[in-house]
């Protein structure tokens, strides 16, 4: 059983910056990035392969956000720059122990954090 610890949401201004953390408690092959906004389904944000060399984002983050891993420490980082109040939600972060094919489905990933806020204000 693989545990997830998020960190580091908040509150920031439009076109400001916050960087996410998720810390594993073992070893994952897949992270991702979810997020759900208050009366909207949980969406895909950001995925990144074990070794770093693929990443994927949802066409409404890309060239904003960031995503990378460090895997001697086990965790997956969300750098979130020029936000906007659309982005404000719950970010989850996601894992599994297997390679995940469909990386933007929520149904591939077996492990997910408890979630942190984000909150962007205009």
């Amino acid at each position: 059983q693989v545990q997830l610890v998020e960190s580091g949401g908040g509150l920031v201004q439009a076109g400001g910056s916050l960087r996410l953390s998720c810390a594993a408690s073992g070893r994952t092959l897949s992270r991702g990035w979810f997020r759900q906004a208050p009366g909207k389904e949980r969406e895909f944000v950001a995925a990144i392969s074990w070794s770093g060399g693929s990443t994927y984002y949802a066409d409404s983050v890309k060239g904003r956000f960031t995503i990378s891993r460090d895997n001697a420490k086990n965790t997956v980082y969300l750098q979130m720059n020029s936000l906007k109040p659309e982005d404000t939600a719950v970010y989850y972060c996601a894992a599994d122990e297997l390679a995940v094919y469909g990386v933007a489905r929520s149904d591939e990933y077996d492990y997910w954090g408890q979630g942190t806020q984000v909150t962007v204000s205009s």
